[in-house]
């Protein structure tokens, strides 16, 4: 059996590139041997400065999205949530900023750490112990979220190069049963056994510029299995790949991904299919969170579309298996950080 990675850097600052196998105890970024695209050494200041970290959870039920976000960037942090209701057409929404990343702390322990945001009369806090997440956000009037992500135990780890000297950590898992409900603005969604979760922790020395497309789904299939599906295109994609299908929680790791779509028409469907041929799914768009952020050294232009997939995906053996209905999310965004 292979001993767990206890640290991410080794004693020479170096970086184990590639999927993992086993967990990280701590991401130990301080450790690494940080340098300029000319090869001079960066400072303690600068590696504490350049490194960013952020966690997004969603819980995806045929009635409704969820989904949060902590994000760190050490100039500024932000958190974001939001619920879409498919019934009403309602989208609810609240995105809090804080400079210098005040009240914000997350632990660089994707396995066992506690992210926490801070603004105001509101908070929001997700902790881990190995097997399952805990998501819990307070705030004015009736503001309660209170959700728990079970069975996060076979996630894809990956390690990739960005850009001449960075590298970035993500952690990934989808399809994990959860419990819990939402209450907001006098309304309340509860999480039933259709309910299904996904979980990204990702952080890293990342490109200053980086542009993306993003695909997850996390639901029940019409045979009764969980599936999770988390689909990356120009991110961690220097020879390796976050792309991964969850079938009954075995984690099963898939090719380059393609998207096809109409960045200028958010009504318009999407299409997106991976090269080894397991995946062809089409994405009918219902709601999209949207934001614009552009501050000279941070800017962001992100949309996050919540909608419905169809088509097909192939397990392990290349049989086809039907994905008919299954709510989750597509995402374009291009970021400054």
């Amino acid at each position: 059996m292979k001993k767990p990675n206890k640290r991410l850097i080794d004693d020479r600052g170096r970086i184990p590139y590639g999927v993992l196998d086993t967990p990280v105890d701590v991401i130990n970024y301080r450790d690494f041997d940080l340098r300029t695209v000319m090869d001079k050494p960066r400072s303690a200041l600068a590696r504490k400065a350049r490194f960013n970290q952020f966690q997004f959870v969603s819980a995806m039920a045929p009635g409704w999205v969820f989904g949060l976000a902590v994000v760190d960037l050490k100039l500024v942090s932000t958190a974001f949530f939001y619920l879409y209701d498919f019934k009403t057409g309602q989208m609810l929404e609240q995105s809090l900023t804080q400079p210098l990343a005040k009240g914000t702390h997350i632990e660089p322990r994707p396995e066992t750490g506690v992210t926490e945001f801070r603004k105001g009369k509101t908070c929001v806090r997700i902790t881990s112990d190995g097997h399952s997440r805990g998501v819990l956000v307070s705030g004015p009037s009736d503001l309660r979220i209170a959700l728990n992500i079970e069975g996060d135990t076979r996630p894809l780890r990956l390690v990739c190069p960005a850009g001449y000297s960075g590298w970035v950590f993500t952690r990934k898992s989808a399809g994990l049963p959860v419990a819990g409900d939402i209450r907001w603005q006098g309304q309340s969604w509860q999480c039933d056994s259709l309910s299904r979760a996904a979980v990204d922790w990702s952080c890293g020395f990342m490109r200053r510029e980086t542009a993306w497309n993003w695909a997850s789904v996390a639901g029940v299939l019409a045979d009764g299995r969980a599936v999770g599906l988390n689909l990356a295109a120009g991110v961690n994609e220097t020879g390796m790949t976050e792309n991964a299908l969850w079938l009954e929680g075995r984690c099963i790791k898939l090719g380059q991904a393609r998207f096809v779509f109409d960045r200028y028409d958010e009504t318009a469907p999407w299409q997106v299919t991976t090269d080894d041929g397991r995946i062809d799914l089409w994405f009918e768009p219902s709601g999209v969170r949207r934001e614009r952020l552009n501050a000279w050294l941070i800017a962001s232009n992100f949309r996050q579309y919540i909608g419905t997939f169809s088509g097909t995906v192939r397990d392990e053996a290349g049989n086809s298996v039907p994905v008919d209905g299954l709510r989750g999310l597509m995402e374009d965004h291009f970021a400054r950080w």
